[in-house]
């Protein structure tokens, strides 16, 4: 009986936790999502004022405008992964790396900024992977630095 009991509390405080980063994704993801379709608007205002006769049906400003909307709500929310205690930095750098390859390629896709073809899939990837890592690999060195310096003022 002790055991039930146990599990139960474990799985009760495992719910409440996953619940509390469910909810600061989607905080983060709403407080952020609307800057994806103002960077939008800006691109397209730029390709306007640079491609000779540009213009879009009003269901392609739709599509684009949704989809990066939710690609910067998604983004925003995805960096909850990092504060997951439980998860283990490779593990939450892949959580992390899957839910944005996955936001981006489908964008892309989605408004046909790259062709559904296997040869700018696999360009699209490595270019992805590219900069995800040096990015990645920038943040992490510079908090290490940061947390260094921290830890000898201390």
């Amino acid at each position: 009986m002790f055991r039930a009991d146990s599990l139960k509390q474990l799985k009760k405080g495992w719910v409440f936790s996953m619940n509390k980063y469910l909810k600061e994704f989607l905080h983060r993801g709403l407080m952020f999502g609307g800057f994806g379709p103002i960077v939008l608007g800006i691109v397209y205002a730029v390709l306007e004022g640079t491609i000779e006769n540009f213009s879009l049906s009003g269901f392609q400003i739709l599509v684009a405008i949704v989809s990066v909307y939710l690609l910067a709500f998604v983004q925003a929310g995805a960096s909850v992964f990092n504060q997951i205690e439980s998860f283990s930095v490779p593990k939450s750098l892949l959580c992390h790396l899957s839910l944005l390859y996955v936001a981006y390629v489908s964008c892309y896709l989605i408004n046909s900024w790259i062709p559904f073809d296997i040869n700018f899939l696999l360009i699209f990837t490595a270019i992805f992977l590219c900069i995800y890592f040096v990015v990645w690999t920038t943040v992490f060195v510079s908090l290490k630095i940061a947390s260094k310096k921290l830890n000898a003022r201390l």
